[in-house]
């Protein structure tokens, strides 16, 4: 499909800095193909839905995952460099998205640390990654010094809260995004970017889901750095989208194929969590246990099997996200959704408003 089919024009005031707080004051627009849209409240899901359906979270929690540090070559001056991780090949590996990428080769050594210095005299503070290889678009394979836990805490401590491009463009993060930016039940570390639809939920919210009859489950899919990426091509059969890690266990998909079994409906919260139920589901709609990478890119056209409804933020324009929402619920219908949101002043992107989505009927 063409690209420019999935754009729209959105005021830049309508792009949120911060999040609602509390965090579950949020808007809600509620989008049922063929009916009129109802402006609601993220507090209201539990009326929306049913006893006996099941939320899908994501349970991944987001890294200090933007590194910045120098490059060391031979014979040539230190050049700074910011090193954005995106997926994690191997205990002592990551692939990320570099900035100046095209200055950097296979070999180069890259410093990271506080002042990222060449200081041979201060072992603290310091984190070493050779460029193993060189990919497109800025990417590149980083092989570290360290590795596995030791690697982990060295970027813990190295590396800053990568906020989306459309909010760090605006501001530095802060000390509130540590708390912001996360999901209260977020326990799986290795996103480098928050399942944003989750950040809505507090405690009271979860525990009206709960007396409601709405039942919860978690699945993990470490959400990418791909996920800012806009589409580049002109037609969507030309986009390559990046891999992402997931988990759903036996006992998550026993659970779920249960609860349709018995009329409930599979609610997923975030396009994270759909993805990675659709990436787990059989062609008959059963949900089988996944563990590993995804690249399950959805355009109108695809055909849904494991999920009944979606809860989702707005989405920026001709991004994979609005392609998602649009074969959920039809295109002409996420076109209007978009343009009444817009009219009523809903706040976009990840700390944003929210929306709740149902099946386009076929």
């Amino acid at each position: 499909m063409r690209v420019d089919l999935f754009d729209f024009d959105l005021p830049e005031a309508l792009i949120a800095l911060r999040p609602a707080s509390p965090r579950d004051a949020g808007r809600l627009l509620v989008v049922q193909p063929g009916e009129p849209f109802a402006d609601r409240g993220v507090r209201d899901l539990a009326g929306l839905l049913r006893a006996g359906d099941a939320l899908v979270f994501n349970d991944t929690r987001v890294i200090p995952a933007r590194l910045n540090g120098v490059r060391h070559r031979p014979g040539a001056p230190g050049q700074r460099v910011e090193a954005m991780l995106h997926l994690r090949e191997a205990p002592d590996r990551w692939r990320a998205f570099a900035r100046p990428g095209k200055r950097l080769a296979p070999g180069d050594l890259l410093r990271f640390g506080s002042d990222g210095g060449a200081s041979e005299t201060c072992e603290l503070g310091r984190l070493d990654a050779t460029v193993a290889s060189k990919g497109e678009g800025g990417e590149i394979t980083l092989r570290f010094d360290l590795s596995g836990p030791a690697l982990d805490e060295a970027i813990a401590a190295q590396g800053a809260l990568p906020l989306p491009p459309y909010i760090a463009g605006k501001r530095p993060a802060d000390a509130r995004d540590a708390t912001d930016y996360q999901t209260i039940y977020a326990r799986e570390p290795g996103a480098v970017a928050a399942p944003t639809a989750g950040l809505h939920f507090s405690e009271a919210m979860l525990a009206d889901l709960d007396a409601a009859g709405i039942r919860r489950h978690a699945v993990t899919l470490h959400v990418g750095a791909g996920t800012f990426l806009p589409v580049k091509a002109e037609d969507t059969d030309a986009h390559r989208m990046h891999a992402e890690i997931g988990v759903l266990s036996g006992e998550t998909a026993h659970a779920l194929n249960r609860i349709r079994a018995e009329g409930g409906r599979i609610v997923a919260v975030g396009t994270t969590a759909l993805r990675l139920l659709e990436s787990a589901a059989d062609a008959d709609g059963t949900i089988r246990p996944f563990a590993g990478p995804t690249e399950i890119f959805i355009t109108p056209g695809y055909r849904f099997r494991a999920v009944d409804a979606l809860m989702t933020n707005f989405h920026l324009p001709r991004s994979t996200l609005f392609m998602l929402v649009s074969a959920f619920s039809g295109l002409e219908t996420m076109r209007a959704a978009y343009a009444h949101a817009i009219g009523e002043g809903y706040r976009f992107y990840s700390y944003g408003d929210s929306s709740l989505l149902f099946p386009a009927t076929v």
